[in-house]
């Protein structure tokens, strides 16, 4: 770990004194020896998170993340969780700043804490029936179940992971939610009516 970074790091004492909201964000880390792999984050602040994730660094390895409606931050891993992790977050005072405005919104949006984002009526489109496209060039027939401007919940065999990258019909999106039946995709942009309309013949309120 640079001097630049551990000056930029939040003390312990800075660090309990930063708000922590439980917001659920989801996204992608890099350790290190630059593997990534899909999270979530289980509360943050503008000094710390706490990530569901299956795989961890070791204590004191430096961590890459990229998430929904944040942005990239990076850090250290400090400590393990049953089922993911924590970090410290390295950044300047103006950065927590920015991260303390967007996580107050966030909180108080309340958007996020609904299940696969009901921000947005839900329709079922005419004609359900499109492809799911994973990154690697697989694709499956998948069935929409329903359909906003900002996801869709659809029925599908296999289970991608949470926060994979996937193409439904031509809209690119991630996975953020598993059920029974499919998975719920938050697209990657806010749709035009008009676009979804013409892509899946439905009709949105």
């Amino acid at each position: 770990m640079t001097t630049a970074a551990i000056n930029a790091a939040p003390s312990r004492t800075e660090r309990r004194n930063f708000q922590r909201v439980r917001v659920k964000i989801y996204g992608r880390y890099m350790l290190e020896d630059r593997s990534e792999y899909p999270c979530q984050v289980i509360d943050m602040s503008p000094g710390d998170v706490a990530f569901r994730a299956d795989n961890f660094g070791q204590l004191g390895e430096k961590v890459i993340a990229y998430l929904d409606h944040i942005g990239r931050i990076e850090g250290v891993v400090t400590r393990r969780l049953d089922g993911g992790f924590a970090m410290t977050i390295i950044a300047s005072e103006r950065k927590r700043d920015k991260l303390a405005a967007q996580l107050t919104w966030l909180a108080n949006k309340h958007e996020l804490d609904l299940p696969e984002d009901r921000r947005h009526e839900r329709v079922s489109p005419r004609n359900p029936m499109t492809v799911l496209a994973l990154e690697d060039g697989r694709s499956y027939q998948c069935r929409i179940i329903d359909l906003s401007l900002s996801g869709a919940a659809v029925e599908l065999d296999v289970k991608p992971a949470l926060g994979l990258p996937v193409t439904l019909g031509t809209m690119r999106g991630r996975v953020v939610r598993h059920f029974e039946d499919g998975v719920a995709i938050e697209f990657a942009a806010l749709q035009r009516e008009d676009t979804l309309v013409k892509e899946f013949s439905g009709t949105i309120g």
